[in-house]
């Protein structure tokens, strides 16, 4: 059976709002997960939070009361509390009425397996959550195996990472590593490496994509450093019709992705 909290004190409670810290989830190995659609994305894909909280009304719709019974069923600590409780843990006035605290995934490169898929995001020193969690959004509804994170990025971890992911941090894989691990890595098997800069003038559209392909995407503000560019097996360019000389990086990962996905797809 659930176990009520009454009491804004409680030990669980301030676990569970610590973790809106990175320094919190990098030491309890927890991050946070707001909403039914997003737990009932990660529960469909075999995920399962270490603690979840619901108010009464949170519980009473059917699907959240079998990833309730699910978590509890796997050991896991369910926690039936008051909406203003909820809103503490969570940061937020208008909460939602169910948060998991999930474990984090293994995110080495030694873990991912890129005949898995035909297409990779890679991104460099990205620093918004929002670009992040609709990329990995984007590989979600592209066929994409996940995303490399590379360098000082944001963590993928965070709450705005999670919420703007809507669920696909559960479904695509995610890893994090250094340039000079990375690259190693990527030439020690197949793989395409392409670059999406300013500094071409090779149109997207007509790229010789080939899989895998890893669609490497670089800092908001400043694009790829020079170096990275000269790694790439090819670099391309979205041409501008307008004044704006670049797309937001995810819409330009987006962009990119399915235009590889359509050339592989009209072969």
């Amino acid at each position: 059976m659930p176990r009520e909290i009454t009491s804004f004190s409680n030990a669980t409670v301030k676990l569970i709002r610590a973790l809106r810290d990175k320094k919190a989830r990098r030491d309890e190995g927890l991050f946070l997960a707001e909403g039914l659609r997003i737990l009932a994305e990660a529960r469909d894909e075999g995920h399962l939070p270490r603690i979840i909280a619901f108010s009464e009304k949170g519980a009473a719709h059917p699907l959240a009361a079998e990833i309730i019974a699910e978590t509890e069923e796997a050991g896991g600590d369910a926690i039936i509390t008051t909406p203003d409780i909820l809103s503490k843990m969570s940061g937020k006035d208008n909460a939602q009425m169910l948060l998991g605290a999930y474990e984090q995934p293994d995110t080495s490169l030694s873990q991912l397996d890129r005949t898995k898929a035909d297409i990779w995001f890679v991104g460099e020193k990205l620093r918004d959550p929002g670009n992040i969690g609709t990329i990995l959004r984007t590989g979600d509804a592209v066929g994409a195996g996940g995303l490399i994170l590379i360098d000082d990025c944001a963590d993928p971890f965070s709450v705005e990472t999670v919420r703007a992911s809507m669920g696909a941090l559960f479904t695509q894989r995610l890893a994090q590593a250094s340039w000079d691990e990375f690259l190693p890595w990527l030439r020690s098997g197949d793989g395409q490496l392409v670059g999406t800069s300013l500094n071409t003038d090779f149109d997207y559209a007509a790229a010789p994509y080939a899989a895998p392909c890893f669609i490497l995407i670089g800092n908001e503000s400043q694009g790829l450093p020079t170096s990275y560019e000269q790694a790439c097996d090819l670099l391309v360019k979205i041409p501008m019709a307008g004044k704006a000389d670049s797309l937001n990086a995810a819409i330009a990962a987006a962009v990119t992705a399915f235009q590889v996905r359509a050339s592989f797809r009209n072969r």
